[in-house]
């Protein structure tokens, strides 16, 4: 058999891409949109999320 000749791809190889193509789709997106919309809560969350870590310790 010469070199230039096709060779057959791992199987396993392909199979471990396939599944890496699909946990990549399946993922959802984060968008994080800084200094949106007046008076939608950006405060009142930030204030929350200090409030809950603050009593967390």
């Amino acid at each position: 058999m010469s070199s230039n000749q096709y060779q057959r791809p791992d199987p396993d190889a392909l199979l471990a891409q396939v599944q890496r193509q699909e946990r990549r789709a399946a993922r959802g997106r984060l968008r994080i949109y800084f200094g949106a919309s007046a008076g939608v809560g950006k405060t009142y969350a930030m204030l929350s999320a200090g409030r809950k870590l603050q009593a967390e310790g």
